[in-house]
């Protein structure tokens, strides 16, 4: 099977990871709008333009699946490129509401959402979570994170003021955090140290993989899974990263 996957930049890398980590498909091809990113500040109508033109780029292939690794166009565009794509189109959100409730079905538990401000401004995982009875519900946007990321900086000063500013007026951990956006994976070390590890941590990549498992027929392959790379800006800086976070 092959396969798309699609984020605003380097970010659904960390899915593309869990995928790897699986062997779960023959091919995937990755497609990067880094000429474009953050999408999580900017406003609805801009963000389904762009993913419906992410969409246009995955036609040049005959794919048989398309993840939308970003959870911004997730929360706002997955409908819109469903009516238009010929093959099925899936999102983070809905797999990061599966994987949290099967990690912690106690549905008093004090849940941390963490996302772009577009991603949190949609509510979307908590509509998702409340459907499913938890009430417990907190969001904020990090938004910093995802710069932050994109600069390769996982750890040192900078992070750390980032960390204190969003997190320091929390009275305790919560008992999970949902990392709402792909890039905050690369940076899960450092929130799981600053939480003193008390937190059960939910990220896209191994949600992904979990909501695949439930919804799809795929199996491990034998064969390495092949790998394209694709940018709107700068591929071979994504290649570059795509090596360095893959270990390829």
């Amino acid at each position: 099977m092959r396969i798309g996957v699609f984020d605003s930049g380097v970010g659904g890398l960390s899915v593309v990871k869990s995928l790897l980590d699986h062997h779960l498909f023959e091919e995937i091809i990755y497609f990067g709008d880094t000429a474009r990113v953050p999408y999580g500040v900017k406003d609805q109508n801009t963000i389904i333009r762009y993913s419906l033109e992410a969409l246009e780029f995955f036609k040049n292939f005959e794919i048989d699946l398309l993840i939308t690794a970003c959870n911004t166009v997730s929360a706002y565009a997955l409908d819109e490129m469903r009516l238009q794509s010929t093959h099925d189109v899936i999102g983070v959100v809905d797999p990061g509401v599966l994987a949290l409730k099967n990690a912690i079905p106690d549905t008093n538990a004090s849940i941390l959402i963490l996302g772009t401000k577009a991603t949190v401004k949609s509510g979307a995982y908590e509509k998702g979570l409340r459907a499913l009875g938890y009430t417990n519900l907190s969001a904020i946007a990090t938004s910093l994170l995802v710069p932050i990321v994109e600069e390769g900086l996982y750890e040192g000063a900078v992070l750390q003021s980032a960390l204190d500013h969003y997190f320091g007026h929390l009275p305790h951990a919560p008992d999970a955090i949902i990392l709402g956006c792909t890039h905050f994976p690369l940076v899960a070390a450092a929130i799981n140290t600053y939480f003193e590890g008390k937190s059960t941590l939910i990220h896209s990549g191994e949600a992904i993989v979990e909501y695949l498992d439930h919804h799809y027929d795929v199996h491990p392959q034998s064969n390495p899974t092949q790998l394209k790379f694709f940018a709107s800006e700068n591929p071979e800086g994504l290649r570059k990263t795509a090596k360095e976070w893959l270990a390829l």
